[in-house]
């Protein structure tokens, strides 16, 4: 009966099934990484368009990575850490300076945004289909969004991640034992010093997350963690203290100042920038450099929405049984001080001279509403996934397949302009190398021209400001004027057709002191007669 069979030996191991994603978890991970190659398919484009604030951070990389100055601040003002610039200096160092590799840090911060909003919203309570959700609306990428995250142009990339970890760290304060809390509360202080160097947009979600940590760990705080958490947050915010005293400034001062410089604008178009144009672009709604009539829709929704996700979470808090760190009071907690942030952070755009005088291009300073969006969404998922409420079922699901559709169509908008975008690149592109075949060293050019020619040329190419009627500009480095002043041969670069070109070419002519004028596509080089 027992021929032929063989005895396995006991030692053996039976072989183990491999262990397989969830589907929506693979989904959320496929999902990510589409969003981050989206996007690193627009920086081979060269979109988003890049320009001389971009150019100013290269300017600092690059001098970083030659150790020729380390700055504190964005040249020529006294708020707006570098942040960028270091993170970026090692590559301009190993590969020139370029917007590709200035951009690269951006697109890494952007899919540590991905991974953590995904975490957040699985910590705050949401199934895996529901971060899935939350990660697709995170990966479309409108035109005032893919700015915000790829521009190395100040604060705005590493704000989103840098919120997003905040939330995350309150969440594991609030659940873990004493022991385990201290390199948490070590983290916490020293992401929110960094960020308050670097940009104080996110100072609203700062304050509401750690007022729930005052509520729920204020004995805690009054300890050890107390300390832990001061000094790291001296250590996160230690260039910008070291620099105010150094020098005397006072970057919140200059922060308050740059918001409300200009006349005053009316009440009505603040509010009508904050709250109708903002939202939308905010969320990535709207086509590049517009909002039609049929985006705006959800300047109606979010005002709504926020409210009830708020009322949502603060219902659950009260009514859940256990203390601070129980299960359903945790999440409830964090999602009410996101939405009390996100809440702060329009109110501090309302209130700015830029929601009314520029609202399209100063939208960017409600970048940090996304990282609200696992608490805001959340009533919609809640009541489309419940039967019983058939009615609010179908508007909550309307609702979210909107966010999907209008965000997916004004990603479209984006790629039918990239072409147009990668052509005027390479229009500049002609110039820097038509600038090298003329030898030139030395330009003065408007400001949206200088520190991105300066940038581009590694600082071959010195360029100085100047205003359309050709007298002195604002320029974020004076050394280069000062360098320009002494060469006699320095060129002038203007864009064809701009007012600046038309002045310039008032001074075209035989008779001595005239210019000539070299034309590249897009582009007017214009030399003094020799």
């Amino acid at each position: 009966m027992t021929a032929g069979v063989r005895e396995e030996p006991r030692e053996a191991v039976r072989p183990r099934t491999p262990r397989r994603l969830p589907l929506p978890t693979l989904l959320a991970l496929l999902v990510g990484f589409a969003g981050v190659g989206y996007r690193l398919a627009l920086l081979f484009a060269d979109v988003p368009p890049t320009n001389s604030d971009e150019a100013t951070m290269g300017l600092a990389a690059l001098h970083i990575a030659r150790g020729d100055g380390f700055p504190v601040w964005f040249y020529g003002q006294a708020y707006m850490g570098t942040l960028e610039a270091y993170l970026a200096a090692p590559l301009v160092a190993l590969a020139g300076p370029s917007v590709l590799v200035l951009r690269l840090p951006t697109l890494a911060l952007y899919a540590l945004f991905l991974l953590l909003s995904w975490r957040l919203t699985r910590r705050l309570g949401g199934d895996r289909w529901y971060a899935l959700l939350v990660v697709a609306v995170l990966a479309l990428g409108a035109d005032r969004v893919v700015k915000n995250q790829l521009i190395a142009g100040g604060g705005y990339p590493e704000l989103n991640p840098a919120g997003a970890a905040l939330a995350l760290l309150t969440v594991g304060l609030c659940v873990t034992g004493p022991g385990a809390r201290l390199p948490r509360w070590a983290a916490w202080g020293l992401v929110s010093g960094v960020l308050l160097w670097v940009d104080p947009l996110i100072l609203p979600y700062v304050l509401t997350l750690g007022a729930l940590l005052v509520a729920w760990r204020r004995r805690e705080l009054a300890g050890r963690a107390g300390f832990v958490l001061a000094g790291a947050l001296l250590l996160g915010a230690a260039p910008m203290l070291v620099d105010s005293i150094r020098h005397g400034r006072n970057p919140v001062a200059a922060v308050l100042a740059a918001g409300g410089s200009g006349a005053p604008v009316d009440w009505a178009d603040r509010l009508h920038g904050a709250l109708v144009l903002g939202p939308p672009l905010a969320m990535g709604f709207c086509s590049p450099g517009r909002c039609a009539t049929w985006q705006l829709w959800w300047a109606v929704v979010f005002p709504v929405l926020l409210v009830l996700a708020a009322l949502t979470a603060w219902h659950t808090l009260r009514r859940a049984s256990g203390g601070p760190g129980s299960v359903e009071r945790v999440p409830a907690g964090v999602r009410l001080a996101l939405l009390g942030g996100a809440a702060g952070v329009l109110a501090g755009y309302a209130v700015s001279n830029a929601a009314g005088r520029t609202p399209i291009e100063s939208s960017r300073y409600l970048s940090c509403l996304a990282v609200a969006v696992p608490a805001l969404l959340w009533p919609l998922w809640q009541a489309a996934r419940r039967p019983a409420a058939r009615v609010a079922g179908i508007a909550a699901a309307a609702v979210l397949a909107g966010v999907l559709g209008t965000g997916a169509a004004a990603t479209v908008d984006v790629i039918r302009v990239a072409p147009a975008v990668h052509a005027e690149a390479d229009r500049h592109r002609s110039l820097v190398d038509t600038l090298g075949a003329l030898d030139v060293r030395h330009v003065r050019g408007g400001y949206w021209t200088c520190n991105r020619l300066t940038y581009a040329t590694g600082e071959n190419v010195v360029c100085a400001v100047v205003d359309d009627d050709l007298t002195p500009g604002f320029d974020r480095l004076p050394a280069y004027r000062r360098e320009v002043a002494d060469d006699p041969d320095a060129a002038w670069v203007a864009p064809a057709g701009s007012p600046l070109a038309a002045r310039l070419d008032e001074r075209l002519g035989t008779e001595s002191g005239a210019l000539d004028v070299v034309t590249v596509a897009g582009w007017r080089i214009y030399l003094p007669r020799r």
